[in-house]
């Protein structure tokens, strides 16, 4: 059984509703308990052995590329991948980074700029995909902004609609992704994840899990105001990035 030794961190968003803050500052270069947000993902990415990390930009991309260059300052190996000024939402921005060879053809960790977590990533990394399997997903109880939730868990299965009694929970942003998910995309063009997922899910191909380690969408300044205050009264935890 290999182990999974690259991952992919999105990080191409305008960061719209952290403006004005994102006007001049990359969203995942928004400090985070003393650091950029994007950081605690490299250190923890590089904790466990995971040193090749490719990460998408667009927005701003000048500035992030700048600031966390080729990854040495974290002892790690940083692949970058910029898009338009539009970006290539993620799906595209896999299947670009995947075509330029800056993801290798193979199972990969795919994580969102723009969470904290005390989530432990060697948890993913010796997680095997079967050959008709396309991603597996870690889900979480639904935060007061997603009331909702996104996907089911049915017999350790994703699907977009729960059966029965199953309740629905949020997609975390950590996942681990076969390249098989986005055969067929165009280059250049966007494409979400989303509908890839839910199109897999119904081929039985998604799997998912719940997690139940801290964590927040770092999606707007109250958000933001929250991680910083937690981490300053109760501190990062076992956090790997820290």
């Amino acid at each position: 059984m290999a182990l999974i030794t690259q991952a992919m961190i999105l990080a191409a968003g305008k960061g719209t509703r952290l403006r004005p803050l994102t006007l001049e500052t990359p969203k995942p270069l928004v400090k985070v308990g003393g650091q950029p947000l994007i950081v605690w993902h490299i250190k923890a990415l590089r904790a466990v052995g995971i040193t090749d990390i490719t990460i998408n930009a667009s927005w701003l991309a000048d500035k992030l590329m700048a600031t966390l260059g080729d990854g040495s300052q974290y002892a790690v190996k940083l692949h970058w991948s910029p898009e338009d000024d539009e970006p290539l939402e993620t799906a595209g921005g896999i299947f670009q980074a995947l075509q330029t060879e800056k993801l290798r053809d193979e199972p990969f960790i795919l994580v969102n700029s723009d969470i904290w977590t005390t989530y432990d990533f060697a948890q993913l990394q010796d997680y095997t995909l079967s050959a008709d399997q396309r991603a597996h997903l870690l889900l979480i109880d639904n935060p007061e902004h997603n009331n909702g939730g996104d996907f089911a868990i049915n017999n350790g299965l994703a699907s977009e609609h729960a059966i029965g009694e199953a309740d629905k929970y949020t997609f975390a942003g950590i996942s681990v992704i076969s390249p098989r998910l986005v055969d067929g995309l165009v280059t250049g063009q966007p494409a979400a994840l989303a509908p890839l997922l839910k199109q897999a899910m119904l081929k039985f191909q998604v799997t998912g899990e719940i997690m139940t380690d801290n964590w927040i969408d770092v999606g707007t300044p109250e958000r933001l105001w929250q991680i910083n205050e937690f981490i300053e009264t109760k501190g990062a935890g076992n956090h790997r990035g820290k």
